[in-house]
């Protein structure tokens, strides 16, 4: 069994910085790219920003220069520093992981998703 366990929401002012963690635990051989998605309500799940196990990472244009991913691998966890967030950040940000296990003697490489963590932007 494997787990993605976000962190780090909650309400915060236009303008203001939040900081998400992600952790990956369980039986794992190894963790590829991972990534921060978000849903706001009425939209479709998007990218916001992910890293490879190497560090290069991808963002969207609308959080570039705001957001930055980061990631420490002996830790197995996946950092969103968020700062001069706006009302339309607001959305559930969710965490997602491509992780290698062996299961029964087979190896699998597949995608993860944490639970969800709600990010409010508001006065």
């Amino acid at each position: 069994q494997v787990q993605l366990v976000e962190s780090g929401g909650g309400l915060v002012q236009p303008g203001g910085s939040l900081r998400l963690s992600c952790v990956a635990s369980g039986s794992i051989f190894s963790i590829g790219r991972m990534g921060w998605y978000r849903q706001a309500p009425g939209k479709q799940r998007e990218l916001v920003a992910s890293i490879t196990s190497g560090g290069s990472t991808n963002s969207a244009d609308s959080v570039r220069g705001r957001f930055t991913i980061s990631r420490d691998n002996a830790k197995n966890t996946v950092y969103l520093q968020m700062n001069s967030l706006k009302p339309e950040d607001t959305a559930v940000y969710y965490c997602n992981a491509v992780l290698t296990r062996d299961v029964s003697g087979r190896t699998t490489v597949d995608g993860y998703w944490g639970q969800g963590t709600q990010v409010t932007v508001s006065s």
